[in-house]
């Protein structure tokens, strides 16, 4: 492709809350999608949604939940924010190793940050903001936790003393990870483990992060509509 291609080509375009409900804590869902973006050097634009466009017909023929964020790259579009992650790792350098294996593990990482390690957190974010006034709420919640402790002592275990998740070498495994981790930011659930703090800590303070945070939050604060 020449430079002059480069230029011409449009920019891809993901959406994102108009409102974000996390008020700025880089926790919605396009979060990892602008951290990986931002990962590989690709520019992009942000097209803002509310609550109920997102429920309309035009935005659920992009993504058929009613929910964010989407993605569009020419006549693509893809949903899913692991799945976005994912197409945007495979077509730039930065996020998949070139070697098989590695690659195949750093994969494998990214399956395991969102069908493994973060339902049990969701589930208690659930019964925390959902759940609360429910008669079971009190013999729920440390049943949920104790799910979360299992996974955490597990993936403490395999981290060790590593920086990151295969080694010395970030990945799109580790940027999923991380994101999910988050959600436990300010827990004791998550501060019982330094290594795992430690290892949320190293990918907070990745420059890529920090300009996707940012970008997020600018939203909130309304400095921004996108970057």
């Amino acid at each position: 492709m020449s430079c002059e291609e480069k230029v011409l080509r449009p920019l891809p375009v993901i959406t994102a809350f108009e409102q974000s409900p996390d008020r700025g804590q880089g926790l919605a869902r396009d979060m990892p999608v602008r951290w990986a973006l931002e990962e590989v050097g690709q520019s992009y634009d942000v097209r803002l949604v509310s609550f109920m466009a997102m429920k309309e017909a035009a935005h659920r023929a992009l993504h058929p939940f009613g929910q964010i964020p989407t993605y569009e790259e020419g006549d693509l579009a893809l949903f899913e924010s692991g799945a976005i992650v994912f197409h945007i790792a495979e077509r730039h350098v930065g996020l998949l190793p070139h070697d098989g294996n590695a690659r195949a593990r750093a994969i494998m990482w990214m399956f395991a940050a969102l069908s493994t390690v973060e339902p049990p957190i969701v589930q208690l974010e659930v019964a925390t903001y959902l759940e609360h006034d429910k008669t079971w709420y009190e013999q729920r919640l440390p049943i949920v936790e104790d799910r979360i402790r299992t996974r955490l002592d597990e993936l403490s275990n395999r981290l060790g003393g590593a920086d990151w998740l295969d080694g010395d070498a970030f990945s799109a495994g580790d940027l999923l990870m991380v994101q999910v981790l988050r959600r436990l930011n300010g827990s004791s659930l998550l501060t019982d483990y330094q290594n795992l703090s430690a290892y949320v800590a190293r990918g907070e303070a990745r420059p890529a992060f920090k300009r996707a945070f940012d970008a997020q939050l600018a939203v909130f604060t309304g400095k921004s509509s996108g970057r």
